[in-house]
């Protein structure tokens, strides 16, 4: 099969017969079920974190030394969780799985922080009466949510991949000169991840304010899935597949910017650590946003390839 011709700006003309869409496996209901619990939970208990962080209240599940750590993983959380609700709306797992795989991260990688740094939990530890319960129930429910993540990916992937056909979609490449700038987005949020997740205690200190063990880990399960988010897409190469992970992105960026700028006393803005973050943060925010436009500049395209005879503006039946 021979690949697709694209043109000048990267995209994919979109005629009926330019190429056979890619195989893929029918998305699992069970996928759909999990992202919409997650988003449910992620609005409810992100929204808490994030209003408290604000307010300068650190009410995490753990200890925190300073209300911006869990006030960030809580906007995180409300940035990410309308991306994952509309993951109902896709055909194909290889459709929702940049957001996805991101989502496996977050729910394993948190639950793993939760069970290392146990002795600095808030049911351990003890304090007000709403943190400790809320600590109590945070360790269940982000190691329930982990199991069936992970449950679910491996249920998606025993489903067959269907036959190439000419009625999927056409597929969206990523301009070419997007490619090296995802791909130093993505390899920056995926090495500070690493680095705060598997070296707590070196990698804190690149932290522009105080930050526990705990604080430290947290943070990076996220700076991690988002690298994985960035990449995945990168390795799609597709817009049309990264449309969820291209609305979640952006509201990532928008939510924890809001919060840093409500916190802004609390971060030491001359460091290289807060440059690097506000740089990280507006490269997501750029990528979605551009992502976007570009996506739907090339269904305006398409649109219009289909009808060649028909002028621009004109309205159509009915209109």
């Amino acid at each position: 099969m021979s690949a697709p011709t694209t043109g000048r700006d990267g995209t994919v003309p979109a005629t009926a017969d330019a190429a056979l869409s890619s195989p893929g496996r029918p998305l699992s209901s069970a996928v759909v079920v999990l992202s919409t619990v997650v988003a449910v939970v992620s609005l409810g208990v992100g929204a808490l974190l994030a209003v408290a962080g604000a307010a300068g209240y650190a009410a995490g599940a753990w200890v925190s030394p300073d209300p911006l750590s869990p006030g960030l993983i809580g906007a995180a959380m409300v940035g990410v969780a309308p991306g994952l609700l509309t993951l109902g709306r896709a055909g194909t797992w290889e459709e929702v799985r940049s957001l996805y795989l991101p989502l496996v991260v977050v729910m394993v990688g948190l639950s793993a922080v939760t069970l290392l740094n146990a002795g600095s939990l808030r049911v351990a530890v003890g304090g007000p009466l709403f943190l400790v319960l809320f600590s109590l129930g945070w360790v269940p429910v982000v190691g329930l949510l982990a199991l069936a993540s992970v449950g679910c990916l491996a249920a998606q992937y025993r489903r067959p991949a269907a036959e190439p056909s000419r009625t999927g979609p056409v597929p969206v490449p990523l301009p070419a000169w997007s490619r090296p700038l995802l791909a130093v987005l993505g390899s920056g949020w995926l090495g500070i991840g690493a680095g705060l997740l598997f070296l707590p205690g070196f990698w804190s200190a690149f932290v522009p304010w105080t930050v526990n063990r705990a604080d430290a880990q947290g943070l990076g399960v996220w700076a991690l899935s988002l690298g994985v988010g960035v990449l995945a897409s990168l390795a799609e190469d597709d817009l049309g597949r990264s449309r969820p992970a291209l609305r979640a992105v952006p509201a990532v960026a928008v939510a924890c910017g809001i919060l840093l700028a409500v916190r802004a006393p609390d971060v030491a803005w001359g460091s290289g650590g807060a440059v690097s973050l506000l740089a990280l943060l507006g490269g997501l925010l750029v990528t979605g946003a551009t992502g976007q436009l570009l996506l739907a500049r090339a269904g305006r395209d398409g649109a219009g390839r289909a009808a060649p005879g028909k002028p621009r503006g004109a309205a159509g039946p009915g209109a």
